[in-house]
């Protein structure tokens, strides 16, 4: 047997394995350490999946949940981009097309496709798939940042209007956590967490 696709898929999951040391300025609920995007992305996952019933339409779940999965994959190479800093953010779109570039590109033909396709996809944000995973984007650090007394938002210094902007299209995968969002936040503004205007 000629194992060079083999190969290529198992050249690719060690390389996806490097996930797990790209650490994000969110902690682990109840004042855990930093998570990584491996974290992150498996998190979305669950969520997606325990949370669909909020979706605004029908989507694929599975379709969805693998967007989550590899949705950051290009961090490896990219690194994270923290959600409230703009001058990062400057670079952001050219450092992770670069990345997929190369990281999707270690797989078969077909399969580069495939996964390059469900990361544009994520990234336009238009499917109803991409729409509930951006969602899920949105809403997992949120949670998390909240479950721990918004340590992250006052060690960064972030403001209402910030996190606003960051939410806005949350509603937009689901009405109901885009509500349950904007509720958590003037939560955190009332508490000092979030720095009101």
């Amino acid at each position: 047997m000629n194992f060079e696709r083999f190969e290529k898929q198992l050249a690719f999951i060690l390389e996806a394995d490097k996930e797990k040391n790209i650490l994000r300025q969110t902690h682990l609920s109840n004042h855990g350490r930093r998570e990584n995007d491996a974290e992150h992305a498996w998190h979305m996952a669950m969520m997606i999946y325990l949370l669909k019933e909020y979706a605004n339409e029908e989507f694929d779940v599975a379709r969805a949940m693998m967007m989550a999965l590899i949705h950051d994959v290009v961090e490896i190479d990219a690194g994270d981009t923290y959600a409230y800093d703009p001058k990062a953010a400057e670079s952001q779109k050219e450092r992770e097309e670069k990345a997929a570039e190369r990281i999707f590109g270690m797989l078969p033909m077909d399969q580069m496709q495939e996964l390059r396709g469900l990361f544009e996809e994520f990234e336009e944000g238009t499917s109803p798939e991409a729409k509930f995973a951006k969602a899920m984007d949105n809403f997992q650090p949120l949670l998390l940042n909240n479950s721990n007394g918004g340590s992250d938002w006052r060690e960064h210094g972030v403001k209402k209007s910030q996190v606003l902007k960051r939410h806005g299209n949350t509603a937009l995968g689901s009405e109901v956590i885009g509500e349950y969002s904007r509720e958590l936040i003037e939560k955190n503004v009332r508490e000092g967490n979030i720095k009101d205007e």
